[in-house]
């Protein structure tokens, strides 16, 4: 990571982004209540906030699980990717706002504990209609709440980007949950049989879109390990990799970045250890490999972060026969520095891509 690169924090991008999205998050609950009531006048004023704080808190998780795939698909959609973990924070609150308005509704004076009623006191198991919906939106909302609580980088850093990863990927279990909750309370109810539609509408995105970016990805889990030579493998030609830029590669069941910049070519781990963004997406900054993600650097050569940073990633040793990129199948310990390929006077305006 550069040294003047804030990775979190409210720097001025994610101020406005912040500022955005909480004035679009206070019109929407404006909007959503002024319809409920023209449209049920006899709707309470409790009621109306919880769906409008539930629907909102729904929409903000759409809209999070659908950046990451558009991101892949457009590289446009990256600045919504670098501030995602804000508006993640955000939909947490909304959501805890709806399922504390709605404890204490439904729940908080009767002769039972609050929680113990929401599992116990609602619906029937044997009778679709009447399934029992609240569990499984208080199971999500325990859910969300252990990211939103390991969402700063501190916890990224204790707990590893492993580790860090795995309970963060329980977004989608929580997903299945909420749409399991919204389900069997839209069955219960004399709501619209358009929130029914929206709901089946943004779970097909969803699905849809992770499709699209999974179905481009296809061609990158090719390895092209098969059939190496000494340890290496051809992997393109010089060519073919922009200057400044990389060539993504599997070899050897791992996604291999292969840079091009500076008459030069370095071979590196495809994986940011940051929140283990693809680095090949990325270009050459100041002289560093940038995730495209949060902007993490590494230096080409060695998979070092510049100092006083400490992150370090494996690096690939790389070889030149004409103009073809050989990458060597083995990866070197992290951080490890290899001499990079000296690309041919000859060779350096053979570029088919662009930096941008």
């Amino acid at each position: 990571m550069s040294v003047s690169y804030q990775a979190v924090g409210w720097n001025r991008q994610k101020k406005i982004y912040d500022g955005v999205m909480l004035a679009g998050s206070v019109s929407f609950l404006a909007v959503f209540s002024l319809v409920s009531w023209a449209t049920q006048p006899a709707l309470t004023v409790e009621t109306a906030l919880i769906r409008a704080f539930g629907s909102l808190a729904l929409v903000l998780l759409h809209v999070l699980l659908v950046i990451g795939p558009l991101a892949r698909l457009d590289r446009r959609f990256l600045p919504l990717l670098y501030n995602r973990r804000h508006l993640g924070v955000m939909m947490f609150l909304f959501a805890l706002a709806h399922g504390t308005f709605a404890i204490f509704q439904f729940h908080s004076l009767g002769n039972v504990h609050p929680l113990v009623s929401v599992l116990t006191g609602d619906g029937s198991y044997d009778s679709l209609g009447r399934f029992p919906f609240q569990p499984w939106g208080l199971a999500a909302l325990t859910i969300l709440l252990v990211m939103a609580a390991t969402s700063h980088d501190f916890w990224l850093a204790n707990l590893t980007p492993p580790v860090w990863k795995t309970i963060h990927m329980l977004v989608y279990l929580a997903y299945g949950l909420l749409i399991a909750h919204v389900g069997f309370g839209v069955l219960q109810s004399a709501v619209s049989p358009l929130c029914a539609v929206a709901v089946a509408g943004g779970f097909l995105l969803v699905v849809g879109l992770h499709l699209a970016a999974g179905w481009r990805g296809i061609a990158l889990d090719r390895d092209v390990a098969i059939g190496s030579v000494d340890g290496f493998v051809d992997v393109c030609a010089v060519g073919e990799i922009p200057n400044d830029r990389a060539r993504i590669a599997t070899i050897a069941g791992e996604r291999v970045a292969i840079f091009r910049y500076d008459g030069k070519i370095s071979a590196v781990s495809n994986v940011c250890q940051h929140q283990n963004g693809p680095l090949g997406e990325g270009r050459i900054i100041d002289g560093c490999i940038t995730c495209p993600w949060h902007g993490f650097q590494y230096l080409p050569d060695s998979g070092r972060a510049p100092e006083p940073f400490e992150d370090r990633i494996p690096t690939f040793d790389v070889r030149l026969v004409g103009d073809r990129v050989l990458v060597g199948v083995q990866p070197h310990p992290p951080g490890t520095l290899v001499a990079p390929a000296i690309i041919p006077s000859h060779l350096r305006e053979a570029n088919t891509g662009h930096s941008d």
